[in-house]
């Protein structure tokens, strides 16, 4: 019995690796005889440069940078494929998990600490930049990351403007001048891997659908709206080419705008990449059984998250997948399906964090229940 171990990580308590750990623990409690290919995924979000780095090899290097609410921080940045690839992942610098609770605002978050990695990876002269896009706590159409690649916004009046620029700064930006960031490129390839694939604007845009998550009420979703707007006619001014509608644009509060604009990124699923670089298909196709897992399970999962990317492969494939998650979230009937069983951490009578805490405790039993139960 061949089985793939291909969870993602469980936001705020597994990385993919250890979810992964866990799984293989469990299984191997029971079924010593099961052999067991551990294959993290992830899908452009958080641990996508864990799960590359770990597949790829490869060196990590820690990079002084700025964080989203402007605070001086330091965050690794990856170096693959004999030094010729460099892996930046947004959450790194401009992630959520890095803002308390109470200072999230969405207005005043900046993307300027992600360019700086991007620019650290630049000075190491490679020919390839892989940008994972998601997990941010940012909608500042990546204003913060083009001026920290060289970018310059000048004011009514021809003054440069501060930086790092933040959404609620924006509508003072009349000229984009994007000659020293066009310039870090030459002879630079840019990927962005989105774990979604929303437009820039819109009610399906990165302010209405993800302004709310990162702290924005109402009127902050507007302003960022307005923001958001203005700062897409100037990059489109600047490079002569409408993108506010391209899928995937609203990814990372608009992360990949001026990527696209001024470095000819090209925007990919997060998953499909991750899938390509670490062999998911070939490994399925081999396999008796898939086991997966996240956090949630719910609608999201099939819009280009990496388990739901993870279930169609398998069923494709023929293989029956199992998800271990940590609980069911909305519309998670759209994708129960795909699964031959859906295992949950969450109790009843769980106090609050409860099942965080134990996440690795439970997942483990998870699987030990799935090799004691599983007649396959």
């Amino acid at each position: 019995m061949r089985v793939v171990v291909a969870p993602d990580s469980f936001k705020g308590s597994l990385t993919a690796a250890d979810a992964a750990e866990a799984i293989s623990d469990g299984l191997a409690s029971i079924r010593p005889e099961w052999r067991l290919d551990i294959c993290p995924i992830a899908d452009g979000g958080e641990g996508t440069l864990d799960v590359l780095l770990r597949s790829a090899g490869g060196v990590r290097r820690i990079v002084p940078c700025t964080g989203p609410t402007g605070e001086p921080m330091t965050a690794e940045i990856g170096l693959i494929e004999q030094g010729g690839t460099a892996v930046v992942e947004f959450a790194r610098a401009g992630g959520l998990s890095l803002v308390p609770p109470h200072l999230r605002d969405p207005l005043q978050t900046t993307s300027f600490g992600v360019g700086e990695l991007i620019a650290a990876g630049l000075d190491c002269e490679v020919d390839r930049v892989i940008v994972t896009l998601g997990g941010s706590a940012t909608v500042d159409g990546g204003c913060g990351l083009a001026q920290a690649l060289g970018c310059v916004m000048l004011d009514e009046r021809g003054r440069p403007l501060a930086r790092p620029l933040v959404p609620s700064g924006i509508m003072r930006c009349r000229e984009l001048q994007p000659a020293g960031m066009v310039e870090r490129f030459t002879d630079v390839s840019v990927v962005t891997a989105v774990d979604v694939l929303n437009p820039l604007l819109g009610p399906h845009g990165a302010a209405a659908v993800f302004g709310p998550q990162k702290g924005a009420d109402a009127s902050g979703v507007q302003r960022l709206e307005a923001a958001l707007d203005r700062w897409a006619d100037r990059v489109e001014s600047a490079c002569g080419r409408r993108l506010r509608d391209e899928p995937g644009m609203g990814a990372a509060g608009g992360a990949a705008l001026p990527l696209v604009a001024f470095a000819d990124a090209a925007i990919v699923p997060g998953a499909d990449l991750v899938f390509s670089m670490t062999r998911v298909a070939e490994r399925v196709a081999s396999a008796d059984l898939v086991i997966t897992g996240e956090g949630c399970l719910d609608g999201q999962t099939l819009m280009g998250k990496g388990v739901g990317s993870l279930a169609r492969l398998a069923k494709s494939a023929g293989v029956p997948c199992v998800a271990i998650v940590g609980h069911l979230g909305r519309g998670y009937e759209g994708i129960a399906s795909m699964f031959e069983r859906v295992a949950t951490l969450a109790r009843s009578d769980d106090a609050p964090g409860e099942a965080e805490r134990e996440a690795e405790s439970r997942v483990r039993q998870a699987a030990a229940e799935l090799a004691g139960e599983w007649a396959g």
